[in-house]
């Protein structure tokens, strides 16, 4: 198997390479690279999501495996007249997640500009309501780091409505084992599942059935892995991240497999499946209900496919905001996702 510093390695890489839900062509680009160096045949679908897939012994049943490479982001929803811009969220999330952020505005040219995300109101020295404001479209602005000084200036850089915001990961690797940056969803999981089929092809491992990997570029927005599962498929595991707050058992130490999120319970037997793998080689897990959840499987299953789902992932703490996990958490899902697809089906 990988080490886990190698993932660590790979989940920087991935998560300094901007891809807002909606302009993911970079990201999936370089990992569409990154197989092809594993010697991994890969095709896109028609909504820019990559799909691998590697043969196994049973090619009448199939197992496909998904994490998303799609992130938070903003668009440009309107240029202010002082040049400034309002922005549009992509995804769920708050604004006072984002409050203070770097920033990076792509236009539609591929023309790039760095600036900071802030309340409008943000002088104390100026605003007698700059911490009680609320943080809201109405208030939030992006300030460019371009001598604008009205509209016609911004609009002067190539800056228009509809342009894609990203926010800057500022990913960092801590000598206690933390890795904190934003868009560790999904894209830790990204790097588990790339790191998965690099083990496959180094071990030389011939797998039970044959097993689809996409790498899915609209999970954010709700329809990310919602297609492209061959009829052959029985399981479906989204590999996403595990959400840790108060009343979650999920922490940044183990693996978490989701019982049930805001989609309903997930098939029972598979999860209990995946906790007899964990029982058998000594991975520490935890059940957990994410209550403000759904994932590429969830998706899967309202969108109609007869296949038995699951979800796990990584414990992540302040999800969709100030991102963190730890090595321990890495590994313990590495382990379960090598053992899973050496698995027999349920």
């Amino acid at each position: 198997m990988s080490s886990v510093q190698e993932t660590m390695k790979l989940i920087k890489e991935l998560v300094s390479i901007p891809s807002p839900t909606g302009h993911t062509y970079e990201i999936i680009d370089y990992i569409s690279g990154l197989l092809k160096e594993e010697g991994i045949e890969t095709r896109l679908n028609h909504k820019g999501g990559l799909i691998a897939t590697i043969p196994g012994r049973d090619n009448s049943r199939h197992r496909m495996l998904t994490a998303h490479v799609d992130t938070l982001g903003a668009m440009v929803k309107e240029i202010k007249s002082d040049g400034r811009l309002k922005i549009d969220l992509i995804g769920g999330f708050h604004y006072n997640s984002i409050e203070g952020e770097y920033c990076r505005i792509e236009t539609s040219a591929g023309k790039t500009y760095t600036g900071t995300i802030l309340m409008h109101q943000t002088s104390v020295h100026v605003y007698k309501d700059a911490g009680k404001a609320e943080r809201s479209q109405k208030n939030m602005e992006v300030r460019i780091d371009e001598p604008v000084r009205d509209e016609k200036d911004t609009r002067a850089l190539g800056i228009n409505v509809g342009d894609f915001i990203s926010f800057d990961p500022r990913v960092e690797i801590t000598p206690s084992g933390f890795i904190k940056s934003r868009h560790l969803d999904d894209k830790a999981s990204v790097a588990l599942l790339l790191q998965l089929i690099r083990t496959v092809k180094t071990e030389q491992i011939t797998l039970p059935y044959t097993t689809h990997f996409l790498i899915s570029n609209n999970e954010e927005i709700g329809y990310g892995g919602n297609s492209n599962i061959p009829s052959e498929t029985v399981e479906y595991m989204a590999v996403d991240m595990g959400a840790i707050g108060d009343g979650q058992s999920t922490d940044e130490y183990t693996v978490s497999i989701c019982v049930k999120d805001a989609s309903g319970p997930y098939h029972y037997g598979l999860r209990k499946r995946l906790a007899e793998i964990c029982e058998k080689h000594g991975i520490a897990y935890k059940l957990d209900i994410y209550p403000y959840y759904g994932s590429d499987a969830s998706a899967a299953i309202k969108a109609g496919h007869d296949i038995v789902h699951g979800l796990i992932g990584p414990g992540i703490d302040a999800s969709h905001a100030f991102e963190r996990t730890h090595k321990a958490s890495l590994e313990h899902t590495a382990k379960l996702l090598y053992h899973y697809v050496q698995s027999e089906m349920i």
